[in-house]
């Protein structure tokens, strides 16, 4: 099993101490890249593709830890385009 089916694993297991760091090293792979959408962007952060394919996080703070209902958007939306 590759670093990436163990990750993919992980996320579709929907971890409890899933983290931010974890799901940019996912996002990475899958192709997506990391834009702060600006200075006043506060803590939102902005993935996309070269498809245009978008997803938007907010970093968790003051723990790296994601919220589940985010796990759930995100696993939704990359099992829509067939990435997972």
């Amino acid at each position: 099993m590759s670093r990436l089916e163990k990750e993919i694993e992980r996320l579709k297991s929907k971890p409890k101490d899933y983290t931010y760091d974890e799901v940019k090293s996912l996002l990475n792979k899958l192709g997506f890249f990391e834009n702060n959408k600006g200075k006043t962007s506060g803590s939102r952060v902005e993935f996309r593709d070269k498809f245009g394919r978008k997803l938007t996080l907010h970093k968790p703070h003051p723990s790296n830890i994601i919220k589940m209902y985010k796990i759930n958007d995100l696993l939704k939306d990359l099992q829509e385009w067939r990435l997972i």
